[in-house]
């Protein structure tokens, strides 16, 4: 299943209203705000985050899920961010309901203005804890959590708590980039090193970068049998000249604006001179006619 151009996969805003770890403990921290919120979210909510997770609809991120989606559903879409993809979520399984839940309360306000905007009435946000969700068990017929677990330093939890709210017969749909599998032309050594250095900081702060591949891996340590599971991959592509201009900006804006720029900084991984170098090579390869850039994911369903 190919999902092609202007997608990100940072999208999710990770769902934990106070930090498993304290702030404290992570590598020379400043205890930000930012930092306090969604575990030390890799990619925090600078607005080319934002920016990029709001190109999120079901068509480029959850293709996968789609032929599930049934009126009248009930679903709960974990690390919603500013809300595109809960919102289009939302439209598929009207007059069914989704719940929309996240850690960031500037995520949270981007999707109540983003449905109100779109008339889309069956859809509710609010703060969440993905390892507390503040529901009952059974709730939902469906699950959701599109680049999450990446995010998260006990991923297995995560889905044991998703699975607890699910009701008989639902299931539990979820979607991780894989850094470590990425790959672009024509070969640039910066962005070798950005890819680095992504996974020595979200390493410094206990998370998986190339979660795409551990979905399955995770899925049984949490309890599945095998035959509960779907597996399958996904991929995103940047190769047109809109496409590679946007991607290449956001990715030059995030080395040294981000979440992702100050945990560097912070963790002595990178400095602010290593962090412009990088963005420069970005944009160096987004002028390039030849540059590609692919981003596989791997997608699971899991039967509850």
């Amino acid at each position: 299943m190919t999902n092609v151009a202007t997608n990100d996969l940072a999208v999710s805003d990770v769902n934990v209203v106070t930090p498993l770890h304290n702030a404290d403990d992570a590598p020379h921290t400043n205890n930000s705000d930012q930092r306090r919120e969604s575990e030390s979210y890799t990619h925090g909510h600078h607005e080319s985050v934002l920016r990029s997770h709001r190109v999120r609809n079901v068509d480029n991120s959850a293709a996968y899920l789609a032929s599930r989606l049934m009126p009248g559903m009930t679903m709960l879409d974990v690390g919603c961010g500013p809300g595109t993809l809960t919102i289009d979520l939302a439209r598929r399984i009207a007059p069914g309901h989704v719940t929309g839940v996240d850690a960031a309360a500037i995520a949270l306000e981007a999707a109540r203005d983003h449905a109100a905007e779109s008339s889309v009435t069956n859809v509710t946000f609010t703060q969440a804890n993905a390892y507390e969700l503040p529901f009952d068990d059974g709730s939902f017929d469906i699950v959701h959590a599109h680049q999450v677990l990446q995010h998260l330093s006990d991923p297995v939890k995560a889905i044991q708590e998703m699975r607890r709210v699910v009701a008989p017969g639902g299931i539990i749909a979820v979607r991780e980039a894989d850094y470590g599998a990425m790959s672009w032309y024509p070969p640039s050594e910066g962005l070798s090193e950005w890819n680095l250095l992504y996974h020595e900081v979200t390493h410094a702060y206990g998370y998986e970068a190339d979660a795409g591949r551990h979905l399955l891996a995770w899925f049984h340590d949490a309890g599945f049998t095998s035959d509960d599971l779907q597996p399958s991959a996904g991929i995103w592509s940047y190769a047109t000249p809109e496409s590679r201009h946007w991607w290449g900006t956001l990715w030059a804006e995030r080395c040294v604006a981000s979440n992702f720029a100050a945990q560097a900084k912070d963790a002595d991984l990178a400095d602010d001179v290593a962090l412009e170098e990088l963005a420069e090579q970005w944009r160096t390869w987004a002028e390039h006619p030849h540059g590609w850039f692919t981003i596989p994911h791997g997608e699971i369903i899991a039967h509850v």
